[in-house]
């Protein structure tokens, strides 16, 4: 009997070589293949040389009027050339790289060749000849290959596997979102993903399956919602009042109504039997390393642990000596447990946490491993949280009797996007910035003018100020034309000699040298740091009041917003210079933002708009959903309206027992075999 997740090896053409350069694609069943959807359409209908616009891709037919010359050059490189007439034009036609196809073109024969029209020479590009079947064809898909995988031979395995199993395609969405929407059924929006007649019909096919791969995931996020309402097995920590509201009259500074708010949202969750899931997000420099100390002060005041996960041992002991500053030391015990804490600290640090003499442990990856024991762990605080894996996270969350959980990202994302990507969760957003913090003026510069910039720098650093130089690559590259940070460090130690230190940082030194250097940096042993991007997160150096960013068109806007937020973190006015010579407009326009705004979350809006999710918060590490048909900043809409239908649909009490929702019980029930949900 034949079945969707068939091997394709039951296809006929296909061998074991064939799986294993399909397997590759991620194709391994016959539903892999058939969901092995295309990324774009080209429209190659033939087109009259008056319709076509500058650099469009078209099809041309004509006479061929000359023979197909052939020219080397350079190393295995070949030019094509020929001319052809269509109507009374005459167009000349080029292709790279192809010389195999001089004996496709015959003078005085009708040819029909696809390409990038050039309207100023009058020419055509050409990327292949069209004949037979494919000159038929006016809307054409194309997707994703290997070399070892052409895209006619995709195509015929996509149609033999529709002809063979397409009859198993079934419908899964509930009538009434089908009417509500008007959306395509199943098995013909599938079919017209791969063979659209025409681009109305593939635009009809995607939206319906970009609603449905939207709304199962809305579903499964909807799930975990409710299986973590229902599983009551979350702590109510009922810490003391008073004592919180003593301990934040001894900040010294006031709140800023948005860290009030989100601490009240915390601390409610806290309060509640109902286990806390809830992320955090604050721009850089918003304050949410004091709203982790309210959170983490509380647990302790009701008995309990806390821990704080943090990417970095730079961050980890920075946190570390800001809950010192705030704690009173009799009153709250905090350590700190990094991959390079001691052996004997270690064993000390381990024990008072297994036998509860320590309140607060502030660490590093090393507070997931199988000998971290807590006494009794109430709270679980991950800060940078996209930069932990899931089960990361998860390890830390199973050392406790389902702690609360608080995740805390410096990222922003657009609030709307947080709530629907990071469905599980509850969303507190610290929008707003402590008072009296001088923003950071930001002015993009050209390469040739970064001597200016230096001759500038010098007088901020005559002046007792620091700074950092951020550049994008270790070492020096052969194929890459960015300025490396060995380089720049060696000029700036010519350029300044003994008037002042410079320091180098980069991922590839020991954490002890880095470490030592962060130390020189922090005490102004050291007035200049030329560093990667690993200072990107976390540091604090109040002096510091210049960022000097090379080539950073290189770097996203969200990044450069992290680089940025080093400085200006103390009394004194901040600058960050962007030396950059994009070679893109989208380059350019990423320079001019940088430069009007600092605001983050404005800034991750048109980082997503410009770049994608993946890019921004890397597709690995994010947490961020990815999707095979849609794209959540551009159909955002359309995810909007699936979280709402499948949050509506799961206010339905035990909707999976109506009839009406019998196949979607069925979809979630056969995807999640280990889910016991509808037993």
């Amino acid at each position: 009997m034949k079945k969707l997740t068939d091997s394709v090896q039951c296809l006929s053409g296909v061998g074991p070589k064939r799986v294993e350069v399909l397997a590759k694609l991620g194709i391994e069943t016959v539903e892999d293949l058939l969901t092995y959807y295309p990324f774009r359409y080209d429209d190659i209908q033939t087109k009259e040389l008056t319709e076509i616009a500058d650099q469009e891709k078209v099809v041309l037919k004509g006479l061929v009027l000359s023979d197909a010359v052939v020219s080397h050059y350079g190393y295995r490189k070949s030019r094509l050339s020929f001319r052809m007439m269509q109507d009374h034009a005459v167009i000349n036609v080029t292709f790279f790289n192809q010389n195999f196809l001089k004996n496709k073109i015959n003078v005085s024969e009708e040819i029909a060749v696809y390409g990038k029209w050039d309207a100023k020479r009058k020419s055509l590009t050409g990327m292949k000849i069209l004949g037979g079947k494919e000159s038929e064809i006016d809307f054409a898909p194309i997707y994703h290959v290997t070399k070892q995988m052409r895209q006619t031979t995709l195509v015929d395995l996509i149609r033999l596997a529709f002809v063979e199993y397409g009859e198993l395609i079934a419908e899964w969405l509930p009538t009434k979102l089908l009417k509500q929407y008007n959306l395509m059924a199943r098995r013909p929006a599938v079919e017209m993903m791969h063979f659209p007649p025409d681009q109305r019909m593939s635009q009809l096919a995607r939206r319906r399956l970009i609603y449905e791969e939207f709304f199962e995931f809305q579903l499964k996020l909807q799930q975990l919602r409710q299986q973590e309402r229902d599983v009551n097995e979350g702590q109510a920590l009922l810490y003391d009042v008073n004592r919180l509201k003593n301990f934040t009259q001894t900040l010294p500074f006031e709140l800023t109504n948005a860290q009030k708010k989100v601490t009240n949202d915390i601390c409610r969750d806290m309060r509640s039997s109902n286990h806390m899931l809830r992320l955090l997000q604050g721009d850089v420099g918003s304050g949410k390393t004091v709203v982790a100390a309210i959170a983490l002060y509380a647990t302790v005041s009701a008995g309990h642990q806390g821990a704080l996960m943090v990417p970095t041992e730079i961050l980890a002991e920075q946190h570390l000596a800001s809950l010192n500053e705030l704690f009173d030391p009799l009153e709250v015990k905090v350590a700190l447990l990094t991959g390079s804490t001691k052996a004997k600290e270690r064993r000390q640090i381990l024990s008072e946490l297994a036998d509860g003499r320590l309140d607060i442990i502030v660490g590093t990856h090393a507070l997931i491993q199988e000998e971290v024991i807590f006494h009794q762990l109430g709270l679980v605080i991950t800060d940078e949280q996209h930069r932990f894996g899931v089960n990361q996270r998860k390890i830390l969350r199973e050392k406790g009797l389902n702690p609360d959980v608080l995740f805390m990202t410096a990222t922003p994302i657009p609030r709307t996007l947080a709530i629907t990507a990071y469905g599980e969760m509850d969303v507190s957003v610290i929008d707003e910035l402590p008072a009296g913090r001088i923003p950071i003026e930001t002015r993009w510069v050209r390469p040739p003018q970064f001597e200016a910039v230096i001759e500038w720098l010098n007088k901020e650093l005559q002046a007792g100020n620091q700074a950092y130089v951020i550049c994008p690559l270790i070492e020096e590259s052969e194929t890459l034309d960015v300025k490396n940070a060995t380089e720049i460090y060696e000029h700036l130690q010519e350029q300044y000699q003994e008037k002042f230190e410079v320091g180098l940082l980069h991922g590839k030194m020991k954490a002890s040298e880095k470490d030592a250097i962060m130390a020189e940096f922090k005490e102004n042993r050291c007035q200049v740091l030329v560093s990667t991007t690993v200072i990107e997160v976390g540091v604090n150096v109040p002096n510091a009041t210049v960022m000097i960013i090379m080539d950073a068109d290189r770097f996203g806007l969200a990044q450069l917003h992290q680089l940025r937020g080093r400085v200006g973190r103390g009394k004194k006015a901040s600058h960050c210079i962007l030396v950059a010579n994009p070679k893109s407009d989208v380059g350019a326009a990423r320079m001019k933002i940088m430069t009007e705004t600092n605001d983050g979350f404005v800034l991750s809006q048109k980082d997503l708009e410009m770049r994608g999710p993946g890019e921004v918060f890397g597709a690995k590490q994010s947490g961020l959903p990815e999707f095979s048909v849609g794209d959540i900043v551009a159909d955002f809409a359309i995810m909007e309206a699936a979280r709402q239908d499948a949050a509506a649909i799961w206010q339905v009490p035990d909707w999976w027992q109506l009839s009406e929702y019998a196949l979607l019980k069925q979809k979630l029930f056969n995807e999640e075999t280990t889910n016991t949900w509808f037993d």
